[in-house]
């Protein structure tokens, strides 16, 4: 592929980009093929882009991508197929995560389904709310941490090997085989999820708890990283008043509800709702030990 080409294709269109693709975060549900999802907008844009075709009609007439934001939208499909690209590996192989802790999840769940061992290996420092101790006794995942120097230290075990890294450059992976999965951490902007063509077969399991557990890398940090992408830039977060913006979201929440109690938000309501229900199994643990825990879903 021609690198100068697919980068100058990608300034047009974020240039053109129908406002949506920032703004909203409910598409068109009445049009959304869950099945075809990233790989129905993704060819589209794809045939876009081999007729140079850029255009604010024709980027609007593309097919939805996901519903809300949870499994994805139109710039972390395009983000995702740009990186994918610039690696020569599958689009579907490449997950952008808002959050740094939640791809690591989604590998630890599927293994702990399938009864395989898991070896996290980390430069720097893990992320901020990666708990292990409690990943370990609450959700019952079975892995081992080490941290190493490089990606070139270690070799192929018979589990899954993760491998955490911090990089300026979002698009970069680390090449080594023996790496399964490759996490970027993006501090302002989530995280890059990297599955080696090895472990496709962990490609649906990843979206489904990147629908039902979390959301995609936001619109406007996807956006970010595009623009770094195309002007060979650093990284720069969109700014933005989280202080100010969360004490009025909890403000209002207080308001509407009439309650006294302190509210708690989430990236969205399977996310706040995947929380309670592990949160009360954290504290039926401590506080019921050895009782069944069962629940109720109507």
């Amino acid at each position: 592929m021609d690198v100068n080409k697919m980068l100058d294709y990608l300034k047009d269109v974020l240039e053109k980009m129908p406002t949506g693709w920032l703004n909203l975060t409910t598409h068109r549900l009445d049009i959304y093929d869950e099945h075809l999802a990233k790989t129905e907008f993704l060819n589209q844009f794809e045939t876009l882009y081999k007729n140079n075709n850029s255009q604010l009609e024709s980027l609007s007439a593309l097919p939805t991508a996901y519903d809300y934001i949870r499994l994805g939208h139109p710039l972390s499909c395009i983000l995702e197929w740009a990186i994918s690209k610039l690696n020569n590996i599958q689009s579907e192989n490449v997950f952008g995560f808002s959050s740094k802790t939640a791809p690591i999840l989604a590998i630890l769940r599927k293994n702990l389904l399938d009864n395989k061992n898991t070896e996290i290996y980390y430069t720097g420092e893990l992320p901020q709310y990666f708990d292990a101790e409690i990943l370990k006794s609450v959700y019952a995942y079975k892995f081992e941490l080490k941290k190493v120097d490089n990606a070139q230290v270690f070799s192929k075990t018979n589990g899954s090997t993760i491998f955490i890294s911090h990089q300026n450059e979002i698009s970069k992976i680390i090449a080594n085989s023996e790496i399964d999965f490759h996490i970027n951490i993006q501090e302002q902007l989530g995280s890059i999820l990297f599955v080696n063509e090895n472990n496709e077969n962990y490609i649906s399991e990843i979206q489904h708890v990147r629908r039902r557990e979390t959301i995609a890398m936001t619109p406007a940090n996807c956006l970010c990283a595009l623009k770094s992408l195309v002007e060979k830039t650093h990284i720069e977060a969109a700014k933005s008043d989280l202080k100010a913006n969360k004490k009025l979201v909890l403000d209002t929440i207080k308001e509407v509800t009439g309650s006294s109690t302190k509210a708690v938000v989430g990236s969205s309501g399977l996310s706040i709702q995947y929380a309670i229900m592990m949160g009360l199994i954290h504290d039926a643990n401590e506080n019921h030990k050895g009782k069944a825990i069962k629940f109720i879903v109507p």
